[in-house]
């Protein structure tokens, strides 16, 4: 059996685990990133931690095979960089070098959305899918695209910005600047504002009672509890809100015709409220129907574990297996 670290570099904690080549967690754990320091430092830690938890497992560093990383920002995996990470304020930061350094093992990096979206596709809710497209609705919407197997990254690393194809042109504007954004519409973000403004409209919506009529306490969940208790205000801005994520949904269907659209983030929670609409919606817009190359929808299963892995997975693939 052969082992391998996965690596969650976020820019509050760092998640590590000892995963072996069928996906199983031998052990995980987590400790604060420690933002702020020099990246030798960061890097340091990350690597004692990693041998921390080889001893935990009951193994010893020559039964490991390599370290893959999951890390925020934009990621030069080909030479092992951390061209720029606003989250943990890193910029032209060789990480792989400085794990491999202190660990002497083969180290390995991808952009964070990507490892989750290898590691749902290795041991989670898309192993069964040779292709699939994972898309996570969070403070924005990301993801990762998953084909043959392995992860597409586009040129130096720097594609697959899921959340950034337009639905509405002329639309919201976005954080990255344009207007229209998928994630202007269908991240948890734009929900919870869809929401405030829909309860600005409709003082007697059943949706302030449910927040303490304090608009500032309103979450993904609230607008769907409010449309179980039969709120027409709330049911719109479901019914809005799911037709903007099928418009995502259907576009990436249409340009790689997945196997899978697998989903997570907190939105997921709502399951079948939540999927059974969208499939409806996104099998009516996808290009010449779903008969021939039906695609599943599916809500992602590995939760916090995705990311590291992902990244272990992302280690065997460069070691071919």
């Amino acid at each position: 059996m052969n082992y391998f670290i996965g690596i969650d570099l976020g820019g509050t904690f760092v998640k590590c685990g000892i995963v072996d080549e069928c996906g199983n967690i031998l052990v995980k754990d987590k400790i604060p990133t420690g933002s702020g320091r020099p990246y030798a430092k960061i890097a340091a830690d990350m690597a004692e931690f990693a041998e921390r938890l080889i001893v935990r497992a009951g193994l010893k560093k020559e039964d490991v095979k390599g370290v893959g990383i999951g890390a925020p920002g934009t990621i030069d995996s080909g030479h092992g960089v951390i061209v720029y990470s606003n989250n943990i304020r890193w910029e032209n930061v060789p990480l792989c070098e400085e794990i491999e350094k202190r660990l002497g093992l083969p180290a390995y990096i991808t952009n964070d959305a990507n490892a989750a979206a290898l590691g749902e596709n290795f041991c989670g809710a898309g192993k069964d899918y040779e292709n699939m497209v994972f898309i996570t609705l969070g403070t924005g919407v990301g993801g990762g695209i998953v084909l043959d197997g392995k992860i597409f990254e586009g040129n130096k690393s720097a594609g697959a910005e899921i959340g950034h194809e337009v639905i509405r042109m002329g639309g919201e504007k976005c954080t990255c600047g344009r207007k229209g954004c998928f994630e202007a519409y269908a991240s948890a973000t734009a929900l919870i504002r869809q929401t405030k403004r829909a309860m600005l409209k409709n003082k007697e919506s059943l949706l302030w009672k449910l927040c303490g009529n304090d608009p500032e306490q309103v979450d993904g969940k609230t607008v769907f509890d409010a449309k179980d208790a039969g709120d027409k205000t709330a049911e719109r801005v479901v019914k809005n809100y799911i037709r903007y994520l099928a418009e995502g949904v259907a576009n990436l269907v249409n340009v790689f015709r997945p196997q899978a659209i697998v989903l997570g983030g907190g939105v997921c929670a709502q399951g079948d409220k939540l999927i059974r609409p969208l499939k409806r919606k996104v099998n009516a817009l996808a290009y010449g129907g779903v008969k021939y190359a039906p695609v599943a929808i599916v809500t992602a299963s590995l939760g916090n574990d995705a990311g590291l892995c992902g990244a272990a997975r992302l280690a065997m693939l460069k070691q071919g297996l």
